[in-house]
């Protein structure tokens, strides 16, 4: 060569890309696998609140605000990693993947925002007079107030004098000290579905309320309000009743779940106002709000401020029976003194049905009752021995018993539906209406099960009240105070002396309830029945015939108590009620989980796949997890590096692999420029070698004259087939290797391939992919032998593309042990469809070879990872 033709050439030449270093290629693998990793490690953590949201939205379990906020942010901060770690994989490349994201967020916050502006009413009056106040101001002095005093004003049913201490109060004393934000910090840190969390965090807030100050305009009107009811009416003593708004909602009744004062004198008035809002912090108050669906920040506390009733009687009217559709008698339950007996199931109480058209008294239980509750001349409540001649006989006369029927069917009338009242009797002869809400009704209970039916299961207790029906199987549990609630395990059996209102917030945990005292009108009573949990109340002893961990059946249907699993008892229960379900909770979470979990961009070969056609947080993390493994494969195809960084492959005599270590992929140093197969240790080369040498190749394949003219004339039209150019197809064969990471760029014969893999012990971060393209016959029969591999991959669970000549190949989130197999299968593939496309003329060739590919690979594959046992 002259040297005007020397310099003509060296000025053809283009620029060689600079080399990289081996150090240089390995740093920029350790950052790009720990990128990726860390996108997968997000992947995993958002799908997996994902599924938990899903699970929740199902109904069957209590969340509250602090469960659907943290799992929002949760899942929004997982998937911003996610993007950040494609950003560093790809820098620039899916930006569009922040203007989605934003987007989502938008929507998320907005839903979450909505609810918070719904927030109840702040202005008003601070005090309503019962006498002015109906139905229409149930958003400001709560329904239980409301109903009260729109029964007493459309029906002229005697109700105590009084007034409501006002939505509009509550807010003005929680802003006083700015409490609101200092008790939804507390919560939001708090773990609310942990029991002894709830019990710390209880008594944290009440003490911060018993603390703060009533805002003197509060005060003020509280006082004058009471000054005025006194002037008119002359009581020197009131009952202070919760009202929350929410509460004696049907469904939601929160019946003894929140704390009413009786008998307050004057000098109390404000100390008795700031107790009543305490009471909305009560461990019971709080998980019935949680299990209920309903956010704290919805509930504000006004409080009924009313005469105090000194009564000879009282107790609970049911305008018909709770527990069956087709009994329309009203139900009575009557003690003497005041009604609190019956609410709080600690006395036995005169059970009285009044039947209907006309009203007459159709079944009377009149059991011995030994005190009653009667107000302290000074303050407060005390409990009175009843002397022989009055624990005997029934505590309210039959023309009252009829007159009360009367009054309860008079308000289910009005409202429209079954009732539940609290009435009593004053000395004057007067029936006092003190409360009314709608009743939860269930279905008919199934007949008692006949004797014969318990044979071969020992019946340990029988008897008692059914006062929720259903089964229920499960260790017991026999909680004698406050503190035995935190040790209470999920699915035990409670077992309590009295059916006290305390024990409420162990009912979403319990399999079902047996209690010694109480009511079907008691407030457990109707918590169970609103969680759907059996209680069977009023069995004496129980609390000493059933002992702790042993395991028994619960039959409240039956009204008995087997021992061991009685499976029949259960089974006629009703499945978990969906009880979230159209709670506000619950509708939140369903309006944020639709901007979260659905999945839309489903095809990643559809043109439609883009960042910016990301609709919801689950649509960014499949098309970052898809366009991940896309980066990481472009690992091996974007480095120009030094053969210097490369070892060749030693198995007997030099192969033409050149194998470059990454980070951790030879067993030790290895000096020299030769490496021993023994001396590597990557499990994806190993296996991708292991399927390129299972089966000796049988040399190219035989060929027809039309398949030889096929292959003349397509190297004399392609210079890269020409030995003797510099080629992309002239390139080594080069294995970059770590210990659980793989890349192979080759050659063989004339097509050219690529396959990076990933195999360790975590599946989620495993893939293989794989690219194939090129041949020496003409183009029809280059594509026939792409989609020849295409179809038997597919057979092994890749998923599989082929463009015109090319084939790619992907497989993804296996274990190791079937990741090695899939490896097993591309080495095969990559040594066996060598000069293939050259007898590609028809589908018949493509049948014989895939019959013997799949020979092949069961011999090979039945040897390849030895699965554990």
């Amino acid at each position: 060569m002259g040297l005007i033709s020397y310099i003509r050439d060296l000025l053809r030449r283009e620029p060689e890309e600079p080399q990289v270093s081996a150090e240089e290629l390995r740093d920029d693998f350790r950052a790009r696998y720990h990128h990726f990793k860390l996108l997968l490690t997000a992947n995993n953590n958002a799908l997996e609140v994902m599924a938990e949201l899903e699970s929740v939205l199902s109904g069957t379990r209590p969340f509250g605000m602090r469960f659907v906020r943290s799992r929002v942010t949760r899942v929004a901060a997982q998937v911003y990693r996610m993007i950040q770690s494609m950003n560093n994989l790809a820098p620039g490349k899916y930006d569009a993947l922040h203007a989605s994201y934003q987007r989502i967020q938008v929507a998320v916050n907005l839903a979450l925002e909505l609810r918070r502006t719904a927030q109840p009413a702040d202005q008003g009056e601070l005090v309503l007079s019962l006498s002015k106040a109906g139905r229409e101001h149930a958003d400001l002095i709560g329904a239980k107030m409301a109903s009260l005093a729109e029964a007493g004003r459309k029906l002229e049913l005697p109700i105590p004098h009084g007034f409501a201490i006002t939505a509009a109060a509550y807010a003005a004393f929680m802003a006083e000290s700015d409490l609101q934000a200092e008790i939804d910090r507390r919560i939001q840190r708090a773990h609310a579905s942990r029991l002894d969390e709830i019990f710390a965090l209880s008594a944290e807030v009440q003490q911060l309320i018993m603390k703060a100050p009533v805002p003197a305009i509060v005060e003020q009107a509280i006082l004058d309000a009471f000054a005025e009811l006194k002037q008119r009416h002359g009581p020197s003593h009131v009952a202070m009743r919760s009202s929350a708004l929410g509460e004696d909602a049907l469904g939601a009744s929160f019946a003894g779940q929140y704390r009413s004062l009786l008998n307050v004198g004057e000098n109390n008035l404000i100390s008795a106002y700031k107790e009543v809002i305490a009471g909305k912090y009560t461990p019971q108050a709080m998980a019935y709000r949680l299990n209920k669906g309903i956010p704290d920040e919805d509930v504000a506390m006004c409080v009924g401020c009313m005469r105090m009733i000194d009564a000879v009687s009282g107790g609970v009217a049911y305008s018909c029976n709770p527990l069956d559709l087709t009994d329309n008698a009203v139900h009575v339950n009557s003690v003497w003194g005041l009604p609190r007996a019956v609410v709080d199931g600690v006395a036995p109480v005169d059970t009285l049905t009044v039947a209907r058209d006309p009203l007459r008294v159709r079944s009377r239980d009149i059991p011995s009752k030994s005190q009653k509750y009667v107000c302290f001349p000074d303050e407060g409540l005390c409990r009175e021995e009843l002397t022989d001649g009055e624990a005997g006989l029934q505590s309210i006369p039959d023309d009252k018993l009829l007159e009360l029927a009367a009054m309860a069917v008079r308000l289910e009338e009005f409202y429209g539906g079954p009732q539940d009242m609290e009435w009593a009797l004053e000395r004057d002869g007067r029936l006092v209406l003190l409360q009314c809400r709608p009743l939860r009704l269930t279905e008919a209970a199934p007949a008692p099960m006949a004797e014969a039916d318990d044979e071969g299961h020992e019946v340990l207790l029988a008897g008692g009240v059914a006062a929720s029906l259903g089964g229920g199987i499960g260790p017991v549990f026999v909680a004698r105070g406050g503190m035995d609630a935190l040790r209470f395990p999920d699915r035990a059996v409670l077992v309590v002396a009295q059916a006290l209102p305390r024990w409420a917030a162990l009912l979403p945990r319990a399999a079902a309830v047996v209690t010694e005292s109480g009511s079907l009108a008691g407030h457990l009573a109707n918590v169970a029945r609103e969680f759907g949990v059996p209680a069977l109340f009023n069995v004496p002893e129980a609390t000493k015939l059933l002992q702790d961990g042993m395991t028994v059946t619960v039959d409240a249907t039956a009204r008995k108590v087997f021992a061991g699993e009685r499976q029949r008892s259960v089974a006629r229960t009703e499945p978990a009620r969906a009880f979230m379900a159209g709670t506000p909770v619950h509708d939140i979470l369903r309006e944020v989980v639709g901007h979260i979990v659905p999945l839309t961009l489903l095809d990643p070969d559809a043109p439609s796949f883009r960042a910016e056609n990301c609709q919801t947080l689950h649509d960014i993390t499949r098309f970052c997890h898809e366009k991940a493994v896309v980066e990481m494969f472009r690992f091996g195809t974007e480095h120009n590096f030094s053969e210097r960084a490369a070892k060749q492959l030693w198995v007997g005599v030099p192969m033409q692999f050149w194998v470059i270590n990454l980070d951790d992929g030879f067993a030790h140093d290895v000096p020299g420029k030769l490496i021993k197969l023994s001396e590597i240790v990557s499990v994806p080369m190993l296996a991708l070698w292991k399927g390129m040498v299972a089966k000796e190749w049988a040399g190219p394949p035989p060929i027809n004259a039309r398949g030889f003219m096929s292959v003349l004339l397509e190297a004399s039209a392609n210079p890269n087939l020409d030995p003797a150019s510099e080629s992309a197809y002239s390139a080594r064969n080069y294995f970059m290797v770590s210990k659980h990471f793989t890349n192979l760029q080759s050659r063989f014969g004339f097509h050219f391939c690529t396959v990076e893999a990933l195999a360790s012990e975590r599946a989620q971060e495993n893939y293989a992919s794989f690219s194939f393209k090129g041949g020496a016959a003409n183009f029809e029969r280059k594509v026939q032998r792409v989609r020849f591999i295409a179809n038997f991959l597919e057979e092994y669970g890749f998923r599989c593309e082929v463009r015109e000549d090319n084939c790619f190949a992907r497989v993804e989130g296996l274990s190791q042990c079937d990741m090695e197999e899939r490896l097993v299968v591309l080495g095969y593939v990559i040594m066996h469809t060598r000069q293939l496309d050259m007898v590609m003329s028809d589908g018949r060739s493509a049948a014989q070879f895939t019959a013997k590919f799949r020979q092949d690979m069961r011999q090979i594959l039945s040897e390849t990872c030895q699965r554990p046992a």
